[in-house]
């Protein structure tokens, strides 16, 4: 979350980008790292492959139009687009956590 936050205030604040495209880079910068960090450190693979990865992308896709639409939508309502971010993560969460979990990553059963 700091990570997401420290790069929304630089294209914001510092880059001067809108908030929908901003939160729209934040968003796909952070899929690819929390991706990476979900495969080395969490599930102890150690060579990522475009598959997982591609797989990875489809499952956070719920997740990542549930915080996108959230982040712009109270950033609409007057709450600031920090908070926005903020909190649009706390709405993504359990999307992310099930799709991954649930398909991704899970045990397969032998045939």
């Amino acid at each position: 979350m700091g990570i997401s936050t420290f790069l929304l205030f630089a294209l914001v604040d510092l880059l001067a980008l809108s908030v929908p495209l901003a939160t729209l880079l934040v968003a796909e910068l952070t899929t690819l790292l929390r991706f990476l960090v979900n495969h080395r450190w969490v599930f102890g693979l150690r060579n990522p492959t475009l598959t997982a990865c591609a797989q990875y992308h489809i499952a956070n896709a719920g997740a990542f139009a549930v915080w996108w639409m959230t982040a712009n939508v109270l950033t609409i309502l007057g709450v600031h687009y920090l908070l926005a971010g903020i909190l649009a993560v706390a709405c993504s969460t359990s999307v992310s956590l099930a799709t991954n979990f649930l398909w991704i990553w899970r045990r397969r059963r032998g045939l």
